[in-house]
C-alpha cells in the first residue's frame, strides 16, 4: 500500500470558543485514509502576553508552510478581524481557503464565500475531498 500524503493544514478558530474546531478535529482524525498536520495553535497552548503584532507574526508562521486553511463559518462573525487577517495572509501567499458552513447553518457569512475557493458542508467526507482536492 503506498503511503498516505500527510496533509498540513491551518483551522481559524478562537481559544475560548474552539467547540467547532475540535469537532472538525474529531472529524478529520475519523476519515479513513487521511492523514493531517494541524498547524493551528489550540487553546491548551495558546499565546500569552503577545501584543497584536506579535500575534499577527505568529500567525504568518503557523499559515505559510500549510497546504490549506480552513475558515469555519460559524465563527467568522464573532471573530472576524483575527479570521480576516487569517484570510488575507492566505490569500496573499496563494493558500487555498476552504470555508466550512457553520452546522445547521442555510448561510455562510459573505466574506469567507468571496475568500473560499471551495464552501462545504460540516461534514467528513466533503471537508477531507476539498482538502484533496485543493490542497496544495
Amino acid at each position: 500500500m503506498p503511503e498516505l500524503h500527510r496533509y498540513r493544514i491551518f483551522a481559524s478558530h478562537a481559544w475560548h470558543r474552539d467547540e467547532a474546531y475540535k469537532r472538525l478535529f474529531q472529524f478529520l482524525d475519523a476519515a479513513p485514509l487521511f492523514i493531517y498536520s494541524n498547524y493551528s495553535v489550540p487553546q491548551d497552548k495558546a499565546f500569552v502576553g503577545m501584543n497584536n503584532t506579535q500575534l499577527i507574526e505568529q500567525l504568518k508562521r503557523q499559515v505559510r508552510p500549510v497546504e490549506a486553511v480552513i475558515i469555519l463559518g460559524g465563527m467568522y462573525v464573532s471573530h472576524s478581524g483575527w479570521i480576516q487577517a487569517e484570510i488575507n495572509f492566505a490569500k496573499s501567499i496563494g493558500k487555498p481557503i476552504i470555508g466550512v458552513m457553520p452546522w445547521g447553518a442555510q448561510r455562510m457569512p459573505q466574506a469567507v464565500t468571496n475568500a473560499a475557493d471551495i464552501v462545504v458542508g460540516w461534514n467528513t467526507s466533503s471537508i477531507v475531498n476539498a482538502i484533496r482536492k485543493y490542497a496544495i
